[in-house]
C-alpha cells in the first residue's frame, strides 16, 4: 500500500465509519478531524442520512461546513442551515419502482425520507427500522407515504438478507430509480444517477477541490460510487465485502478510530 500525500478534503460516512456506538465520535477522532483541520484539509460528512436526522450530529461536532445528506440528494450547508441543492425522488416513479420489486421478490415493507430541512420519515405497516431511535411517523397505508416530497425509500424483505434484495431491486427497478445497500435492514431507493459520489462531487466543487485531493472513508455498498470517485479510499475493517474489494486501503474499525488512525499517520 502506497501512501497518499496529505489530502485536502476527507469525506467520512458516519454509520459504521465516523460514529462509534450510540452515534457519539470519540475524542481520538474528534482530535484527528481537528489536527487535519489545522493543516489545511476540509471534513465533508457523506451520509445516507437525510438532513433531519443528521443536524443535532454535526452540531455536537460543531460542524460548520457542507455535509452530503440523502445518499447523495442533499447538499446542506451546516453554517447558515440552509440546502446548497436538494433532489427529490419522483414520487409516482417510486410507486411504480416498488411495485416492480414487489412482483420479483414478493411484498416489502417501505418506509420514506421527506424532502427539506424539516422532512419527517415516515413508515407504512410493517416497516421496522433499523434505528429505532430515529424519530418517524406511522402511517396507516402506502399511499401517505406519497402526501409530500421525498428524496428516497427505504425497504425491508420479510424473508431476503439485505444482499438479495438489493441485488433483486437493482434488477428489477432497472432505469427507474437508483437502488443502494446502505447498512444492516437499509436498501433504499433514489433518483437515478443519485449517489454519494454525484453528492461529493457538487460539494466539492463548491470548495474547489479535486476528486485526487480526496480521501473517503466508507464501511458499506453505498459508498462504492464514492471511492470511485475520491483520489483514496478506505475501508473500514468492519466494512462490507463488497467495499472492501474496491478499497485503497483497509483501517482498523470504526469502534477501534479507524478514520484517526489514517489522519494521524497523513497529518503527523
Amino acid at each position: 500500500m502506497s501512501t497518499p500525500p496529505a489530502p485536502a478534503l476527507i469525506a467520512t460516512d458516519l454509520d459504521g465509519t465516523l460514529l462509534q456506538r450510540s452515534d457519539t465520535v470519540s475524542p481520538r477522532s474528534r482530535a484527528a478531524l481537528a489536527r487535519a483541520a489545522a493543516g489545511g484539509a476540509r471534513h465533508v460528512v457523506v451520509t445516507g442520512r437525510p438532513v433531519p436526522h443528521v443536524r443535532h450530529l454535526l452540531l455536537e461536532l460543531d460542524y460548520r461546513g457542507l455535509a452530503v445528506c440523502g445518499q447523495g440528494a442533499q447538499v446542506y450547508d451546516a453554517d447558515t442551515h440552509a440546502m446548497v441543492s436538494s433532489l427529490t425522488l419522483d414520487r409516482e416513479l417510486a410507486d411504480v419502482a416498488l411495485g416492480k420489486i414487489e412482483a420479483e421478490v414478493g411484498e416489502v415493507f417501505a418506509a420514506v425520507n421527506q424532502d427539506g430541512t424539516d422532512g419527517l420519515m415516515l413508515f407504512e405497516p410493517g416497516y421496522q427500522s433499523p434505528h429505532p431511535t430515529l424519530p418517524a411517523v406511522r402511517v396507516s397505508g402506502r399511499s401517505e407515504l406519497w402526501a409530500e416530497p421525498i428524496n428516497k425509500v427505504l425497504m425491508r424483505h420479510p424473508h431476503l438478507s439485505d444482499d438479495a434484495l438489493a441485488a433483486a431491486a437493482g434488477g428489477a427497478a432497472e432505469g427507474l430509480v437508483t437502488v443502494t445497500m446502505a447498512g444492516p435492514g437499509t436498501v433504499e431507493l433514489q433518483p437515478l444517477g443519485v449517489t454519494k459520489a454525484s453528492g461529493l462531487a457538487l460539494a466539492a466543487g463548491c470548495l474547489a477541490v479535486r476528486p485526487a485531493d480526496t480521501i473517503a472513508f466508507g464501511d458499506m455498498p453505498n459508498d462504492i460510487p464514492m471511492f470511485h470517485w475520491a483520489g483514496h479510499g478506505v475501508a473500514m475493517a468492519n466494512a462490507h465485502p463488497e467495499l472492501k474489494a474496491v478499497a485503497d486501503e483497509i483501517t482498523t474499525s470504526n469502534e477501534d478510530d479507524g478514520v484517526a488512525a489514517v489522519l494521524e499517520r497523513l497529518f503527523d
